[in-house]
């Protein structure tokens, strides 16, 4: 069975040491985050998601979920209990606010509680995840009624959510929906149509699904104007709280997917269900995008955490497998062959696997950082930096974490030959589950186009900017430190590439859109290369600190320094690959006839 530890040691590196998480202490929930406090987090969710979670991840691939013939959905053995020690342990409501049951706490916690649980169970970790980020929805946008009903048992884990976008006519373009909405005398509303592609839709580790729902109310605009967002409980709930008759949701069908089989993705149907609308009308998806904000950089996590697992085990198997000799004669003396980690091109494989998950996960958590100063600091101006920031590295966290990682399981499946399509060493799994991951939640060539079409030039490119100046102070404080200049010279090229694909943009997109358009998913990989070229640059600073401080961890930092600048040598220089393919503009994409396709 594969195996996976929770990479502790490198998230409270990152945390203490890069990203210095201590100086945010006058945010809310950060000052008792205390080194020991934090260490004590990470390490709990570690232990929680490698005895509980781990277990149950070939057990819920081969199972699957079971619909039966009244709409119920049984998930398979073990899930509920390992749900239920998530839950009890206060893992879904960690940064949610204590006035509802949560704990207050950064939620850049729940981002790492969120990597170490998709590592060891996708599929499971999503019924928590859905239901943390529909708590964020229901807490920006819900009224304060809604609030007192809903959030606290759904922080407590005795009610779970999901998000209703998909219908069979429409996907992107939530302009086409058709699930319609009727208002009733007392203010709630009749919910009918159809949802596709529902994960976490229907099952049985919960007493009630809270779904946030879509819908057109009658008479509404058409097209995306027109759509508002609407509470749909699984049972309606009594005046005094506690669960009626069943609510006109049901499940129709259970979804056959390539992966992620323990999750419950369902065709939802809702006929006549009693709904409660969720901020304004018409304002739906301004609602639903702090939901699918958070779930796309979760989702962006899921794709380093399929890397991270599946380099684990490649790493592990790398070192056992006995196969021929290494080009320079035997290492192995007295043996048949050689571990294949010896090989070059091994080596070459586990390092660009580990240099990206590194920076991957040093992204992340920069990223959930500024999350907490968008939603936690009293600073006007620090707080707008904070969201711009965010905004614009949502879709190349999602995007890029996701490609790179699916990219990174088929590498680590490869090392392991023709073990690696047989599904007992577990590669096939991480495969299967981490392309998914390249779809939902946007599909990634449409975080391009959101990257390139809408957080670039808005207000004004202030954002990018932003960005481009922080890069630009970093490589100049530290140009004249020789031993960063592996690192710091590989970022200013690749710095140089992106601005001049940014500039060749606003010169050329709007005269062309089809040129903005085409060079999209190329732009997005460049953006994603130069950031975590930056990550790596502030890794290897911190471990030349830390190294000469003599804290006995010089091997660690040292195997950091090598994975970096394998990433400064060998992936950084694709950014001139990415930069050639922008420039080169649309003609060659948009000249074939469609009757040729």
């Amino acid at each position: 069975m594969p195996h996976y530890r929770a990479p502790v040691a490198d998230v409270v590196f990152l945390l203490e040491d890069v990203f210095a998480m201590s100086r945010l202490n006058n945010l809310s929930g950060f000052g008792e985050m205390t080194s020991d406090v934090v260490a004590a987090v990470v390490h709990e969710a570690a232990r929680l998601t490698e005895h509980e979670f781990l277990p149950l991840n070939r057990v819920g691939d081969l199972q699957g979920c079971k619909r039966h013939a009244d709409g119920r959905v049984s998930t398979p053995e073990g899930f509920g209990t390992a749900f239920a020690a998530f839950a009890e342990g206060g893992w879904i409501g960690l940064a949610a606010d204590p006035e509802h049951g949560g704990q207050g706490l950064p939620y850049t916690l729940s981002a790492v509680m969120n990597e170490f649980s998709s590592s060891a169970n996708m599929a499971l970790a999503m019924y928590a995840g859905l239901t943390i980020s529909a708590v964020a929805a229901i807490s920006t946008h819900a009224s304060e009624e809604l609030k007192r009903i809903f959030l606290p048992p759904m922080i407590a884990g005795r009610w779970t959510g999901t998000m209703n976008l998909t219908e069979p006519q429409c996907g992107t373009d939530l302009g086409l929906i058709r699930t319609r909405a009727v208002r009733l005398d007392d203010g709630s509303f009749r919910i009918t149509g159809t949802k596709i592609f529902i994960s976490a839709g229907e099952h049985d580790m919960a007493e009630n699904i809270v779904h946030l729902v879509l819908a057109r109310i009658e008479g509404a605009p058409e097209g995306t104007k027109g759509i508002s967002l609407f509470i749909v409980p699984k049972f309606e709930l009594r005046p005094d709280g506690a669960l009626g008759s069943p609510n006109g949701v049901t499940c129709g069908s259970i979804e056959h997917k390539m992966g992620i089989h323990g999750n419950a993705t369902c065709v939802m149907n809702y006929d006549g269900a009693r709904g409660f609308l969720v901020g304004e009308e018409n304002r739906g998806l301004a609602a639903m995008f702090v939901m699918m904000n958070e779930a796309r950089l979760g989702v962006g996590a899921q794709g380093l955490a399929q890397s991270e697992v599946a380099y684990q085990n490649a790493a592990a198997y790398a070192k056992e497998r006995l196969q021929g000799r290494a080009p320079t004669g035997p290492k192995a003396e007295g043996r048949a062959a050689d571990p294949i980690l010896v090989h070059p091109d091994v080596r070459r494989t586990l390092l660009w696997i580990r240099a990206f998950n590194e920076a991957a996960r040093a992204l992340m958590l920069w990223t959930s950082l500024k999350s907490d100063v968008a939603h936690r600091s009293e600073d006007d101006a620090e707080r707008r930096e904070a969201e711009d920031l965010l905004g614009l590295m949502t879709p190349v966290v999602k995007g890029v974490l996701t490609d790179i990682g699916f990219d990174n399981t088929v590498k680590a499946q490869q090392l392991f030959g023709g073990h690696g399509y047989i599904a007992e060493w577990g590669m096939e799994q991480f495969v299967r589950d981490a392309r998914i991951a390249m779809i939902y939640e946007g599909a990634n060539g449409v975080q391009a186009l959101d990257l390139v079409g809408r957080k670039l030039p808005k207000d004004g490119g202030r954002a990018v900017t932003a960005f481009f100046a922080e890069l630009h102070g970093f490589v100049r404080e530290h140009a004249s430190d020789d031993a960063m200049t592996p690192f710091v010279a590989p970022l200013e090229h690749g710095l140089d590439h992106l601005q001049s694909a940014t500039t060749w943009l606003a010169r050329n997109g709007f005269k062309n859109p089809d040129d903005a358009a085409a060079a999209s998913t190329d732009y997005m990989h460049l953006m994603g290369l130069v950031a975590l070229g930056y990550m790596w640059a502030r890794i290897a600073k911190a471990a030349m600190i830390k190294r000469r401080a003599g804290d006995g961890v010089a091997a660690v930092m040292d195997a950091k320094l090598v994975a970096g600048r394998f990433f400064m040598e060998r992936i950084m220089p694709e950014t001139a690959l990415r930069l050639a393919r922008v420039v080169a503009g649309s003609d060659a994409v948009m000249a074939m006839p469609d009757d040729m396709f």
